[in-house]
Parts: structure tokens; sequence; C-alpha cells
């Protein structure tokens, strides 16, 4: 399997001076890790963009850092609330020998015969799956296809996914549903009060409206005029 590979250099800007860093193209970051020494990075923001729609936060790298590699995982990707654009990046620095944790994106396939015939809606219960396997076996996602789903109440559980138990293990929960199907919800229909025998419409109030409006530039008719 060929590598994924992101260079990176090291950074000596730091505090508020790391938007100018931005305004250039470049993505402050840092890398830590067990047993690792805390390290002030810097990426090229197009490279890093590209890499991470391929890799996600859960697909293994290779960093490379001078004549160094090192490999790592992305975590904690702060992006900008207006643009979305990355803003600061933490790798982490794993140990391709040892199992780290991770939590994997579920994605929903197919189509639900309950939903096609309105019966039910299908309702995503669980948009991550906790697991713990080596950097090289995290699976890129999970993926669940809901085309068995036709009655309401029918779910899958964690515990029918389908993954390389001898790879990865699930810390979630077994019994934890992923998805399900709901009844429709019923649209509540809020009823207009009935009048009261012998009630006058205020004049001036408009036909149809339920209720006394202030004519425009006139004054309200249940108010005192003003003094």
């Amino acid at each position: 399997m060929p590598k994924t590979i992101l260079k990176a250099d090291k950074r000596t800007v730091e505090g508020r001076k790391v938007k100018n860093l931005r305004k250039k193209g470049i993505i402050p970051g840092n890398v830590y890790g067990k047993k690792v020494k805390s390290q002030a990075v810097q990426v090229d923001l197009k490279d890093f963009e590209k890499i991470y729609k391929e890799a996600g936060e859960t697909g293994l790298l290779t960093l490379t850092l001078g004549s160094e590699e090192r490999p790592v995982l992305i975590h904690n990707l702060q992006v900008h609330p207006v643009t979305s654009e990355p803003v600061h990046v933490d790798f982490l620095q794993v140990d391709l020998k040892e199992k780290v944790e991770a939590d994997i994106p579920v994605e929903l396939t197919g189509e639900s015969p309950a939903e096609k015939q309105s019966i039910g809606t299908v309702v995503q219960y669980l948009n991550e799956i906790k697991v713990e396997a080596l950097p090289a076996d995290l699976p890129e996602k999970f993926t669940v296809d809901v085309s068995a789903l036709s009655e309401v109440d029918q779910a899958i559980m964690v515990k029918d996914l389908k993954y390389d138990k001898s790879k990865v293990d699930i810390k979630t929960g077994a019994e934890e549903i992923v998805a399900k199907v709901e009844p429709p919800q019923k649209e509540e229909v809020i009823e207009a009060p009935a009048p009261v025998e012998g009630e006058v419409p205020a004049e001036g109030a408009a036909e149809g409206t339920g209720g006394a409006q202030p004519a425009e530039g006139g004054e309200n008719p249940t108010e005192a005029p003003k003094e």
C-alpha cells in the first residue's frame, strides 16, 4: 500500500503572528504523541486539504519533517466558523505496532422500503463508532445499508456492523442503535379559539384575522388614547 505523504516544516511563529502564515496559505499545527515531545509545525494549506479529503482523521499519514518520517493521524482539526477553512491542525504521532483508539464515521447507504412507502423515517442514532486497532488497520468508515429496514421500529445495532473482527475491536456498546425506523410524526393542528357568545369584534378589526389589529396610521382600538 503506497504511503500518503504530507510535507511539514518546523514552525517558529507563535501566538497572534500565525495569522501571517494563514495569509500565505500555510496552516500552523503541532505534532504530539505518547513518549513524543510536542513539536510546532506548519503545512501547506492546499496539500493538507487534498490529503485530508482522502484520509480524513482515520487514515494513516507519513509526515515528513526534514529528514524525519513520522507516522501520524490527523487530530483536532480547527476550522474557521464562517469559511470552514482549516486554521490549525494537530497530528498524533503513533507507534505502528501499538493499538490506538479512534472514532470512525458512520455512513448510511441504500433506500429503506419503510421510507419509500412513507411508513416511517430512518433516523441515524450514531454518527461515529469508537474502535481500537493498529493505526494501519483503522477502517475509513462504517457503511450501513438501510435497504433491509421495511417496518417501524426495525433497527440496525452496533453488533450488526460488518468489519474485520480479527483486526478491529469495537468499544461502543454492542446493543447501541446505529439507525432505526421511527413512525412518521403527526403534525400538531392548532385550532383558533371559538368566539365567546355576545363578543363584538373591536372596531377596525380586519375580517378573518381572528383578533383586533391597529389600523395603519391609526390608534390601537383596544387601548385608550394617550395624553
